[in-house]
């Protein structure tokens, strides 16, 4: 949304909220000039704001009529999680290479932060819980918490590169990542083994294997995919 207008912002962000929110169905064919009215934008930063979201993957475009919003099927998913192991899996042993230096550690120093981020939620969730909820169940802001940490772990490793087109291609699939994620995570106990799984390719890239790092982030990256297909909890990740 560089050079974008506030209104093309507005516009923007008010409708990532609502499909992020679920507020919208993913079977309903909507109107951009019914949800400008809604909004209070004329068409044309309403125009442009359905641009940018189809560009990042979050609606399907029908020409002449309006947009829907994206659905997950298995060729996303499966396309989506091969390009991930590609980039992430070169960013890893990238940061294995530099784990010395002053770049390597404050990366690790972020990563380490965010996996104490996400510990603590999680930590929230097995201890006693408010609200008469069940002990050990997740609300649906803790586990969007824990999922937004998930994703701020794999950007930093994306981001390590400093590659512009690594970025944007993460910037595009992120909306079939927060899909992802969230059916992987709904799976009982993959959240635990979700945070094991970052803290041992954080111990490996501290100790500048680069080797171990990305054969488990391979591992760890498909498994969405494999529960997928499987349809149960896959083996956990294996040691070196």
């Amino acid at each position: 949304m560089e050079n974008r207008s506030p209104l093309q912002i507005q516009a923007y962000d008010y409708l990532k909220n609502m499909i992020l929110s679920g507020q919208l169905d993913p079977n309903v064919l909507y109107s951009e000039t019914k949800l400008s009215a809604q909004i209070g934008v004329s068409r044309t930063p309403m125009r442009e704001a359905i641009q940018c979201l189809s560009q990042d993957g979050y609606i399907t475009v029908v020409p002449s009529k309006g947009f829907m919003i994206r659905t997950l099927n298995e060729r996303d998913m499966e396309e989506t999680i091969q390009i991930r192991c590609a980039v992430e899996g070169f960013c890893v042993r990238l940061i294995a290479a530099e784990a010395a230096t002053k770049k390597g550690q404050k990366a690790l120093a972020d990563l380490e932060k965010l996996l104490e981020k996400q510990e603590k939620v999680l930590k929230q969730k097995n201890g006693p819980c408010k609200e008469n909820l069940e002990k050990g169940t997740w609300t649906k802001a803790s586990l969007e918490q824990f999922m937004e940490y998930d994703h701020q772990f794999h950007r930093i490793l994306v981001n390590y590169a400093q590659n512009r087109e690594f970025q944007q291609l993460f910037q595009r699939f992120m909306y079939l990542i927060h899909l992802t994620t969230s059916e992987a995570l709904s799976v009982p106990g993959r959240t635990e083994d979700t945070l094991k799984e970052h803290k041992l390719v954080c111990s490996y890239l501290r100790e500048g294997d680069g080797e171990a790092a990305c054969k488990l982030l391979m591992v760890h990256l498909l498994m969405p995919l494999t529960m997928h297909l499987t349809g149960e909890e896959a083996p956990g990740a294996p040691g070196r």
